[in-house]
C-alpha cells in the first residue's frame, strides 16, 4: 500500500463512517498522511481526527476510535494506534515490505532529470554538483560548506550514504552471495522502510527542494541503520535469509539515492 492507497483509504472509512451516521462532519478533500517524525510510531500517522472533531461537536480522541476501528479492518492495515490528542498511527501489514523494495530497485535510472541551471560564477567556485545542490539548501547555509566531506555537509552525506549501499554489495559479493529480496524484514528495518515508502510521492512531484531533504531523511535513516542492521555476517556466520533480504534493501536505498541525485543533475559515484 502506497501513501496515496492509504490516503484513499482513511479518506474512505471517514465516508464510511459518515454514512453510518457514526460521524457528523464534511468528509475532507485529503487526509493528510505523513511519515512519523519519530522511529516506533507505526508507518505512517495521520491527525484527520483533530480536523474532524471540530465540524462533529466530540472530542478528537472519540473520532479517532471511530476511524481506528474502520481502518484496523481494512486489506493491508496490521494494526492502528491513537496517539496524543488524537492522532493515527498506522502500521501496515509486513508482507508489503518486499514489493516495496522491489518497486524502488525498479526505479533505476527512469526519472528525468529536473531543470537546475546554477550561475557560472557559482559552477567555477563550488563545481557543477555542489553548485546544483546548493541552489535547494535552506536560507543560511553556508555555501562554501558543500565542498567540504563532513555529516554537516547534506550533500556529502546523501552521496557518502549512496557509496556505502554500493560498498555493502561489493563486500557481500567477495563473500559469495548477493541481495534477494525477501520478506524476512524486523522492527529494526522499519524506520528505512517507512522513509523509503514515502520516496515515490515526492519524486513523482518533481520539486526539487522536496527531492534533496527526502534525499537527506533517506540518507541519515540508512546511515543510522546501517550501524545497527549489518547485512553482513560476522565472524564464522553464514549468510542467512536476513542477511540476503537486508542487502537488498541497501541495494534498493542506493538506487533511489542514485535516481533521486540523478533527478538533480548530480552525480553519485560509488566510491568516496
Amino acid at each position: 500500500m502506497t501513501p496515496a492507497d492509504l490516503s484513499r483509504t482513511v479518506l474512505h472509512a471517514v465516508r464510511r463512517a459518515v454514512e453510518a451516521d457514526e460521524l457528523r462532519a464534511a468528509v475532507p478533500a485529503t487526509a493528510g498522511v505523513r511519515v512519523p517524525p519519530r522511529p516506533g510510531c507505526g508507518d505512517y500517522a495521520t491527525g484527520i481526527a483533530l480536523r474532524l472533531a471540530k465540524d462533529s461537536g466530540r472530542p478528537a480522541r472519540d473520532v479517532a476510535e471511530v476511524l481506528r476501528r474502520r481502518l484496523a479492518r481494512e486489506p493491508g492495515i496490521a494494526r492502528v494506534e491513537i496517539a496524543g490528542p488524537g492522532f493515527l498511527n498506522i502500521t501496515l501489514d509486513g508482507p508489503h515490505h518486499g514489493r516495496l523494495v522491489r518497486e524502488a530497485l525498479a526505479s533505476r535510472a527512469q526519472s528525468e532529470p529536473l531543470p537546475l541551471r546554477p550561475p557560472d560564477a557559482l559552477v567555477r567556485r563550488l563545481g557543477p554538483d555542489a553548485a546544483r545542490w546548493s541552489l535547494l539548501c535552506p536560507p543560511g547555509l553556508d555555501r562554501d560548506l558543500l565542498l567540504v566531506q563532513r555529516e554537516s555537509n547534506p550533500l556529502f552525506r546523501v552521496r557518502y550514504a549512496h557509496s556505502r549501499c554500493r560498498a555493502l554489495l561489493r563486500n557481500a559479493r567477495d563473500l559469495g552471495f548477493g541481495p534477494e529480496v525477501e520478506e524476512a524484514y524486523g522492527d529494526g528495518d522499519a524506520p528505512l522502510l517507512t522513509v523509503l515508502a514515502d520516496h515515490p510521492r515526492i519524486a513523482a512531484a518533481r520539486d526539487p527542494e522536496r527531492l534533496a531533504r527526502a534525499l537527506e531523511r533517506l540518507a541519515d535513516a540508512f546511515l543510522r541503520w546501517q550501524t545497527t542492521c549489518t547485512p553482513l555476517p560476522r565472524g564464522d556466520e553464514k549468510p542467512s535469509v536476513v542477511h540476503r533480504a537486508r542487502l537488498a534493501l541497501a541495494d534498493a536505498t542506493g538506487t533511489v539515492l542514485a535516481d533521486g541525485l540523478h533527478q538533480l543533475g548530480i552525480t553519485a559515484p560509488a566510491h568516496l
